[in-house]
């Protein structure tokens, strides 16, 4: 399993990079459109039986991202507040999990669809459009990758005590602080490559901590409600790695919350 997945994140890592440094805006704009709806179609399986209604939820889901792009400049910044709302809503669940399980019922499930996926469109967007759009990218990358390969390693190493075994029996609290130790890592290698003032650099520690810790959170989120539906993976398309929406899901939350902090304090 960890050489298919490996050999899977070879792969995508380039392509990933590629999108970012190659792909004028509104071509980068359509693809994560793209996987943001086959996003959404594995979502629609934690929330809706009937293949038909599936395939309305990825429709509808497809409006509002056309609606979203025509209104851009208007709703971007309201949006990426919702989904910090949204995600301090998401850390209160699966915090108190089991005891808020089967609370949302499907009508509750497809809006927390539209709350996760299309904010995540908007950051990825907004960055893409920002003058250090690339440079704003590759770094959200570097550490929500950071946070998940020191995370897997420190916990294969260090393990020892469960985060929340009742949502994801394998992550450990010496995983999340080695996958966190990753991010500091990464900002200090940014903060010495732009030259940063020391007020500055603490600033961007304290984001790549945060956007860390919510990509992990983005993570156990989904798991949580994968647990809830009895399957393991979103979906099958990746070799090792399940569906897009197992790929993305740090991602997800970790972008809103990273484009946020960058607005406050305005490094790049």
């Amino acid at each position: 399993m960890f050489k298919e997945r490996l050999m899977t994140a070879l792969i995508l890592a380039p392509l990933a990079l590629a999108a970012v440094f190659l792909l004028p805006l509104l071509p980068f704009s359509i693809l994560m459109g793209l996987l943001v709806l086959i996003g959404g179609w594995e979502w629609s399986n934690l929330a809706l039986h009937r293949r038909t209604h599936r395939w309305l939820y990825v429709v509808s889901l497809a409006l509002l991202l056309v609606a979203t792009h025509a209104l851009l400049v208007f709703v971007e910044v309201p949006i990426l507040m919702a989904a910090l709302v949204f995600w301090w809503f998401a850390l209160s669940r699966v915090g108190r999990y089991p005891k808020t399980k089967g609370i949302e019922q499907t009508a509750t499930k497809i809006l927390i669809g539209y709350l996760v996926l299309i904010p995540a469109w908007v950051a990825m967007v907004g960055m893409k459009a920002h003058p250090q759009g690339n440079l704003l990218i590759f770094m959200l990358f570097l550490l929500v990758w950071g946070a998940d390969i020191g995370a897997y390693f420190a916990g294969k190493r260090f393990g020892r005590n469960k985060l929340i075994p009742k949502v994801s029996p394998g992550k450990t609290r010496e995983g999340v602080l080695g996958g966190l130790s990753v991010c500091v890592m990464v900002a200090i290698g940014f903060a010495i490559s732009a030259k940063l003032s020391a007020g500055a650099t603490l600033a961007l520690l304290l984001l790549a901590l945060v956007t860390g810790m919510v990509s992990v959170l983005g993570d156990l989120f989904e798991s949580m409600f994968k647990r809830e539906r009895g399957i393991k993976d979103s979906g099958r398309i990746l070799p090792g790695h399940g569906g897009i929406l197992d790929r993305i899901d740090s991602l997800t939350a970790a972008a809103p919350i990273f484009l946020l902090g960058q607005y406050w304090i305005q490094i790049f």
